[in-house]
């Protein structure tokens, strides 16, 4: 369900926190089947705790290691939300 979810917000602006506390946020470019993500345009949410990320404009990252992936609410679409569900629901 996630996954084809995930594929229609390829585009727009997320932020992923991480099981180590980190938080990113940027566009998401792509994810897989594995919800690993590629990101672009990124910064760091707390930069004060986490300067040496300031630099880092791109990034991959390991589905494994996500805890949350936030969108802001506006790119919430409950109607595209079922609509996954209902594929996934479906094998498809």
């Amino acid at each position: 369900m996630f996954f084809s979810y995930f594929k229609d917000l390829v585009g727009r602006e997320v932020t992923v926190e991480l099981k180590n506390d980190l938080a990113i946020r940027g566009t998401l470019h792509s994810v897989d089947q594995y919800l690993n993500i590629k990101l672009e345009n990124t910064r760091v949410v707390d930069q004060d705790k986490y300067p040496h990320m300031r630099s880092v404009r791109n990034c991959f990252i390991r589905g494994s290691v996500v805890r949350y992936v936030q969108l802001p609410p506006e790119g919430v679409d409950i109607e595209l939300l079922h609509d996954a569900t209902r594929r996934e629901a479906r094998g498809g």
